[in-house]
């Protein structure tokens, strides 16, 4: 035996030997710990999942093939939502180095900054994330007449060939993400389009085709912002570029501060150095232009982008979605200063220029400023009363670990439960994952905050709790819980509970929509089930002990499903026959604990809130949320169903 065991009363020590040191291979490493590398694995249903950040590795590098004027387009074609292939047009892998290129880690060309400046990936590990991580990859060089393929299976190389070709220049990436690691994943068409359309946005004159459409932009950031503002704009956008930095930015009627930041094409969708800077030096410039303001005053409202080109990027994670460099190359001059030193000149020229642009601005400014002064007062008390909560709220069962937990490997999965009514409450934190999972406790239905100004939130003692929980009150970079979670009942007033809370989220804080933060909580509408000796599909039931084995549970009298549709409901009406058990729950409280810990475990069911360019917020509020319109009211009588209860017809004569 390797280990000696020795026995000394009830405990067992083990001796630590030479046989304990392990070596990993790069394969085995990667695929032992694939969070370091890519984050969170996921099925694809949420943007952050591991399999897009294995797509965006490989696009990576075509996009940083176009930067250095080697290719203008890009193919992408993704087959069943399952197996990816990214065409490019650039130089090529050097074929003599292809296989270690794909497969070796801390081996790539882009540690010359001379072959790729200003690129994203500096490490090497990228591409060999997505081999390592795949049931099937291939890469294919094409270069002077020869083509260099070279296939794995899961980071293991099974072919080797090099052939004569005419294609064109460049690399060819063909990849299948494992399945036994991505458990039931599926690429989303939209996901995956607003990732592509970032890219072209930050790169005027590149042609993306993606399943034979073609993505492209003329105007780079003004598209971006075109394409996401949910609101009008109270002036043209100011768009401006310079040799490493393009900015563009407006301001609207909505409360709060929305900011889009990219550095080397990369999403930075946590800011970083560079937001940091852009957002201290815009409030700056225009505080300066008009010689007074606050610059939360001149903030509100704000929509804007930027994206700037630096000299090996230093990010705070391998996901590269915070960026952590303070200078723009090695040595060289400060973000903060380059950024600063760009705004002022451009935005003050400008502004001198466009006096109508500025003079609505102005006015702008003036009205967030009168906004602010006038609830002054109540947002003193309001605090006051907040911070005395904190120590002891009542509506709020916190979690340990937050998503403004910078250092915390879990802090993506930090959430929050907002919740009606005491009953639901009461399931779900019982249930509940002290470590990720808060609680907030509504009290009936809120207020409903449509056409209503900020101080409301101030005023009203359930929103200003919630917005304390959340720690929103000066922006998302504070914000406590990765997912604000909407968990209601599933009949009307629960429905309406729900709309009134997302009302509130769009009326004042929409970023926190935008940036994908807000959910629905699905929960079951029935439970179907059935003695596992009365049920004839015998397969059935070995299958389902196999799953309980395999999370190693002890087999159930009971094989139980839970249905969250009609479908659904009949799908397993009709496994687990006969005479299925059927109960029907008409709220969350009427789950025990037990089995709602199933629904807000690793298989919970979650349905993402999202604005589209078409979803003009004001128009929709004022829709749902406003009095009662003329329009609301011919809408509900076109579609007004009446059921009429008709007698029976006499089955025999009457004599």
């Amino acid at each position: 035996m390797a280990e000696e065991i020795k026995e000394t009363g009830t405990e067992q020590n083990v001796e630590y030997l030479d046989s304990n040191i392990r070596t990993l291979s790069d394969v085995e490493h990667i695929r032992m710990r694939p969070g370091m590398y890519i984050g969170r694995l996921g099925d694809g249903s949420m943007p952050e999942d591991g399999i897009y950040v294995l797509l965006k590795e490989v696009i990576d590098n075509s996009i940083d093939e176009f930067r250095m004027n080697a290719g203008k387009r890009i193919e992408i074609d993704i087959y069943e939502n399952l197996r990816v292939r990214v065409r490019d047009y650039g130089r090529g892998i050097p074929q003599g180095k292809l296989v270690e290129a794909v497969s070796k880690l801390n081996t790539g060309g882009k540690y010359d900054s001379k072959a790729f400046k200003k690129s994203v990936g500096m490490n090497g590990v990228g591409i060999k994330a997505v081999n390592f991580l795949s049931k099937n990859f291939e890469v294919g060089s094409y270069r002077d007449g020869k083509v260099r393929i070279a296939k794995f299976e899961k980071g293991i190389l099974v072919s080797d060939k090099t052939e004569q070709s005419e294609d064109e220049n460049g690399t060819y990436i063909m990849f299948e993400p494992d399945n036994t690691l991505f458990l039931n994943y599926s690429f989303r068409n939209d996901i995956v389009e607003t990732m592509l359309r970032n890219y072209t946005y930050l790169n005027s004159g590149l042609t993306i085709m993606h399943n034979g459409r073609r993505i492209l932009s003329r105007n780079g950031l003004e598209d971006l912002l075109k394409d996401t503002m949910t609101v009008d704009s109270l002036y043209p956008i100011i768009h401006m570029k310079g040799e490493d930095i393009e900015i563009a930015f407006c301001h609207t009627n909505q409360n709060g501060e929305e900011y889009n930041s990219f550095v080397n094409g990369q999403h930075t969708t946590q800011g970083g150095t560079h937001q940091s800077a852009f957002k201290e030096h815009i409030a700056r410039t225009i505080k300066e232009f008009f010689g007074k303001y606050e610059f939360s005053d001149i903030r509100n409202g704000i929509v804007a982008a930027i994206a700037l080109n630096v000299e090996e990027p230093i990010f705070e994670s391998q996901t590269k979605i915070k960026l952590g460099s303070l200078t723009m190359s090695p040595n060289g001059e400060s973000i903060n200063k380059y950024v600063g030193d760009f705004i002022k000149k451009e935005v003050d020229n400008f502004l001198h220029i466009n006096t109508d642009i500025a003079e609505e601005l102005e006015r702008k400014i003036k009205t967030s400023e009168s906004e602010r002064k006038a609830m002054a007062g109540v947002a003193k008390i309001a605090r006051e009363r907040a911070k005395k909560a904190n120590l002891h709220n009542r509506k709020l069962r916190d979690c340990r670990i937050h998503f403004s937990d910078t250092k915390n490997p879990r802090k993506e999965e930090s959430s929050i439960f907002i919740t009606e009514g005491d009953s639901a409450s009461g399931s779900i934190t019982k249930s509940r994952d002290v470590n990720t999972q808060a609680v907030f406790s509504l009290r009936g239905k809120p207020l409903n905050s449509y056409g209503l100004t900020k101080k409301v939130v101030y005023e009203n003692e359930e929103f200003n709790l919630l917005q304390a929980a959340l720690d929103i009150e000066d922006g998302l970079e504070t914000l406590r819980y990765n997912k604000v979670i909407v968990a209601t009942d599933a009949d009307v007033d629960g429905m309406h509970i729900r709309l009134l809370t997302i009302t509130f989220f769009l009326q004042f804080f929409p970023e926190l929509i935008k940036k994908g933060h807000v959910y629905v909580l699905q929960t079951p509408l029935f439970r179907v089930r059935n003695k596992r000796t009365k049920i004839k599909d015998k397969a059935l039931v070995k299958k389902e002990d196999e799953k309980l084995a395999a999370r190693g549970e002890r087999q159930k009298d009971f094989i139980t499903r839970y249905c969250y549709t009609d479908e659904e409901r009949l799908k397993a009406i009709q496994d687990l026959a006969p005479d299925a058990e059927i109960t029907r729950f008409k709220g969350l409280g009427e789950i025990s604990p037990e089995e709602f810990a199933g629904f807000i475990g690793p298989d919970i069911r979650l349905e993402q809130v999202k604005l589209h360019k078409t979803d003009q917020v004001s128009k929709l509020l004022e829709y749902y949320m406003g009095k009662n319109t003329m329009e609301r009211q011919n809408f509900i009588i076109d579609n007004l169903v009446i059921e009429e209860d008709l007698p029976e017809a006499d089955t025999e004569p009457m004599e």
